[in-house]
């Protein structure tokens, strides 16, 4: 073919474990909630840095260290982070892969989490636990957008792989992977109803 698609980028999304995990985020979001309930600083540093939500990003984000709950969650993680690795071909140098932290997010009506990346890891991702009807998803952008400069818009019947945006629908049991350089974002929550996920970073050791 003499149009040929290079440098692509990746998004891994499966479910955490076969079958279904509803028990499983029944007593994760029990967890969540208590954990909010007792976190003081987070919920200061988010009522600055979070607003109208709750995460634990910057209190406490190592959550799989003290919790057999986060640490069963871990385990599970494992073997999708290693299955995208692989999937992304990386040479690890017979390095192991270790999750390095990992947090709790909680958003009512209106919060919203801006445009980021994850600094200092190269896989991260999400996992949803509580997602109400109609509450927004994890939202990429493409890596190349500040160097399209002149380039005219796409069209609306543009395929997926062309547009400047895609957004991974919020589902209760299933885990999103992706780059941690790859910027994303949470628009806000238009639904009454709490939407919890827990965040996460793998580094190579």
């Amino acid at each position: 073919m003499p149009t040929r698609a290079w440098f692509p980028t990746f998004i891994y999304s499966e479910p955490l474990r076969p079958g279904s995990a509803a028990r499983f985020n029944v007593g994760l979001a029990d967890e969540c909630r208590r954990l909010r309930d007792y976190d003081d600083a987070g919920r200061r540093w988010s009522a600055k840095n979070y607003q109208g939500g709750y995460t634990s990003y910057a209190s406490m984000n190592e959550l799989h260290r003290f919790s057999s709950t986060f640490a069963g969650l871990e385990r599970q993680l494992n073997r999708h982070v290693r299955t995208f690795a692989g999937q992304l071909e990386f040479d690890l140098k017979g390095r192991e892969i270790g999750l390095t932290d990992l947090w709790v997010n909680i958003m009512p009506e209106t919060a919203a989490h801006s445009g980021h990346i994850h600094p200092l890891s190269f896989i991260s991702g999400t996992y949803y636990v509580v997602t109400p009807r109609g509450c927004p998803g994890l939202k990429f952008e493409d890596p190349r957008l500040e160097r399209f400069m002149a380039a005219p818009p796409r069209r609306l019947d543009a395929r997926p792989g062309h547009r400047p945006h895609i957004t991974y629908p919020a589902k209760a049991g299933n885990v999103i992977l992706f780059e941690s350089w790859l910027r994303h974002e949470v628009a806000a929550n238009r639904v009454a109803s709490e939407r919890i996920s827990i965040s996460f970073n793998y580094n190579w050791r």
